[in-house]
């Protein structure tokens, strides 16, 4: 008899597809692998913006992680709401967004709320709030190391604004943040070349600015790709994200990180318009269509080729003689995983096979109460 695939599970007679299901033990492995190749969880500050999901999150805390990193004000509360000590907010608050952070300082008096600014109007705007409210609030300076998407140039300019954070009795000057998802070199002597290439424009920078008497108490650096490199920094802490569950994308193109897919998506085949082609229920609402195709990876379908997509329906073109009905379940493993997390309000979880329940994607939404 056969053993079934890790994925598989019984009774999917009654579950509407399409749907994500998740593997709580494989997620915990790779909690477990993170924790082993920082050694040292105090330089973990895992990003939740992938899975934005409170039961993962507390996963993490059994593990003894209590820094996150996050996108949104909603992930931010979540966190918050998981009585997590430490949480940055990565991106650069503005217009209402402001008033809401502050809001999640008051709320949760137990966290330390920090974020990142890379503008000197935006530090004045919160310097402004902080001293009408009495607080003083944790910035760190972004640094643009070459992902050009946000950031300033690690040059005279941005040092003038850490100064400026330094110098303000209403901030407190964190350290420097910096994202380089633009690295993404398969081998992984190459990526480290890159890598720390990037870095040394951080390392300099924090030069620069210990000899104006700035003091940098911490670096956040990286992301998935570039946590490997990072991690054997002990003086970075380290913000990995897609690590979670991991997708295909990844796992084709970063054979050196063995962690474990723990995201899989439930499709049926809906439609068979001729003896080749064939429609799955997995459209743009229920995947991550940015990019080209593939989009997923089908087993069982891997011969077929991804050929059209629109909101509820993705067209294969098949082999000739490939016996594929209109019915038929399959499994896929997303290609670009975070983004199609949040088109679920919930998730199935699965244990030995059988569904044993669901988790609520908390922080899908950009607002939770806040």
């Amino acid at each position: 008899m056969n053993t079934p695939a890790w994925f598989q599970v019984e009774n999917t007679d009654d579950i509407v597809t399409p749907a994500l299901l998740l593997y709580p033990e494989r997620i915990e492995k790779n909690i477990q692998l993170m924790v082993d190749m920082v050694g040292n969880v105090d330089r973990l500050r895992p990003h939740i913006k992938t899975h934005k999901t409170k039961e993962i999150i507390d996963l993490q805390m059994a593990r003894g992680i209590q820094k996150f990193k996050c996108a949104t004000i909603a992930e931010a509360e979540l966190l918050g709401q998981c009585g997590a000590k430490d949480i940055l907010l990565a991106l650069q608050p503005v217009g209402a967004n402001i008033g809401r952070f502050f809001e999640l300082i008051a709320r949760f008096p137990n966290s330390t709320f920090s974020t990142i600014v890379d503008n000197a109007g935006i530090i004045t705007t919160i310097s402004e709030m902080a001293s009408s409210k009495k607080i003083t609030v944790p910035l760190f300076i972004d640094l643009n190391t070459g992902m050009n998407r946000t950031g300033a140039a690690p040059n005279q300019d941005a040092a003038d604004l850490c100064q400026l954070i330094s110098k303000n009795s209403n901030l407190i000057f964190r350290g420097i943040h910096a994202y380089d998802g633009h690295i993404r070199n398969t081998d992984i002597k190459d990526r480290k070349r890159v890598c720390d290439a990037a870095f040394d424009l951080v390392s300099d920078f924090k030069t620069t600015l210990e000899k104006k008497g700035i003091t940098v108490a911490t670096i956040v650096m990286g992301g998935s790709p570039t946590f490997p490199i990072h991690a054997q920094r002990k003086d970075v802490e380290t913000s990995p994200g897609t690590t979670l569950l991991w997708d295909e994308r990844y796992g084709t193109s970063f054979p050196d990180m063995k962690f474990f897919h723990a995201a899989v998506l439930l499709t049926r085949v809906i439609s068979k318009p001729s003896s080749n082609v064939i429609c799955l229920d997995l459209g743009h609402k229920s995947i991550a269509p940015e990019m080209d195709f593939p989009r997923v990876k089908i087993f069982g379908l891997e011969d077929c080729e991804q050929i059209g997509q629109s909101e509820e329906h993705l067209v294969l073109s098949c082999p000739s003689g490939k016996t594929v009905e209109v019915g038929d379940l399959h499994y896929a493993i997303p290609m670009h995983i975070c983004p199609t997390v949040a088109k679920y309000p919930k998730t199935l979880l699965v244990q030995q096979g059988k569904i044993a329940g669901y988790w609520k994607v908390a922080a899908r939404d950009y607002s939770l109460s806040i």
